[in-house]
């Protein structure tokens, strides 16, 4: 559990949180730039003192200025890897890994050699950073991190000063330690890509303040984040199970609600639980049993709420069985189609237009 309070002014700018991370799992601070997301990780982290606060993990209080307690930063049992990997250049990538291992100060839950195989690092241990890719770098903080055997790893946008294709090579690293270890993370971005693939809950920040804060699926529909992404990035996030593969039409079949998606099969398997991200931009509206169409989902509900979007275009939320998905149509379509709460409707997507993404925990 880790519990934080915390009020800062830097001139113009001033911070004021309070949020929980109560459990496994990945906390997304999501945000843009300039909003207060590093400065509340440095504050987290012992780096930068508030005006107020008081912070807590798991049973040991960190901060508390009220009593003017505050435990140094070496003692907190916090990993911290920052945008820029700041390894030690003069040190081999093996050297690097072991200061992290001599900084541990509590029982070791992860070795040298889980962290060198689940990073895939045993072929750069010899070398010197300078030798290494931005996205090679980035996994030896991570490791050096890990090898602290801390009790909350802290992510300051760790991926942003990569290009995409250095971007793609750590993602997938970061999502075997989220599924592999039982250590919560605070990750910070302004990339909503990232979030997808890695968060389970977000907390987002706007101009030095929470506006709202909860489980991913919950916030994929929430109209404060969409007024961050964007119209193109608006819609709904689910977790699902993967039921059966159709190794023939490279299809996989997931379960989602009440309802059942046909996905691109590629690195699935049955029984895996899966993240799909249905675009609002992506599905059509029915109101009768479509038949006869290409589109290979075809996924029955009841609307919940229309909101509007724009002067033509409205968000009409679906209840797909106890899970929400969101649909963009013209305002003329919601009129002719009668689609008001209550209403039973069918969301169509195409498969080629679903996004997945695995979790190695089995699905619940």
């Amino acid at each position: 559990m880790l519990r934080v309070a915390a009020a800062k002014r830097r001139g113009n700018f001033s911070l004021n949180v309070e949020f929980e991370l109560a459990a496994r799992g990945v906390l997304a601070l999501f945000g843009r730039s300039g909003c207060g997301k590093s400065t509340l990780v440095n504050i987290v982290a012992g780096l930068l003192d508030p005006d107020s606060g008081r912070i807590e993990l798991d049973d040991a209080l960190l901060l508390d200025t009220r009593q003017r307690h505050k435990m140094p930063p070496e003692r907190r049992g916090i990993g911290y890897v920052f945008q820029d990997a700041r390894l030690f250049p003069h040190l081999s990538v093996a050297a690097n890994l072991r200061y992290g291992q001599k900084r541990a100060k509590g029982p070791v839950y992860v070795t040298l050699e889980a962290v060198t195989q689940m990073l895939d690092l045993n072929s750069l241990m010899d070398r010197r950073t300078h030798q290494l890719s931005g996205g090679e770098r980035q996994r030896v903080a991570i490791g050096r991190a890990l090898l602290s055997q801390p009790r909350l790893l802290l992510l300051d946008e760790p991926l942003a000063a990569l290009d995409d294709a250095r971007r793609e090579e750590v993602l997938p690293y970061l999502e075997t330690l989220r599924d592999e270890l039982a250590i919560p993370m605070v990750y910070v971005t302004h990339d909503f890509s990232e979030v997808l693939r890695l968060a389970t809950h977000m907390v987002l920040m706007e101009a030095g303040h929470i506006v709202a804060e909860g489980p991913l699926g919950d916030m994929s529909l929430n109209p404060q984040l969409r007024a961050l992404i964007g119209p193109d990035q608006v819609g709904a996030i689910i977790d699902g199970v993967v039921l059966t593969i159709d190794a023939q039409n490279n299809l996989a079949k997931v379960r989602v609600g009440g309802g059942e998606l046909n996905v691109q099969a590629t690195g699935l398997t049955a029984g895996m639980a899966l993240r799909v991200q249905l675009l609002a931009r992506d599905i059509i509206i029915s109101t009768e049993l479509p038949q006869y169409l290409s589109v290979r989902n075809s996924i029955a509900g009841i609307v919940t709420t229309v909101q509007s979007d724009d002067a033509h275009t409205d968000l009409i939320t679906l209840d797909i069985g106890g899970k929400y998905l969101m649909a963009r149509i013209t305002r003329s379509a919601t009129r002719e189609l009668a689609l008001t709460p209550g209403a039973k409707a069918w969301a169509l997507v195409k498969s080629v237009s679903l996004r997945g993404h695995s979790f190695a925990a089995p699905a619940t």
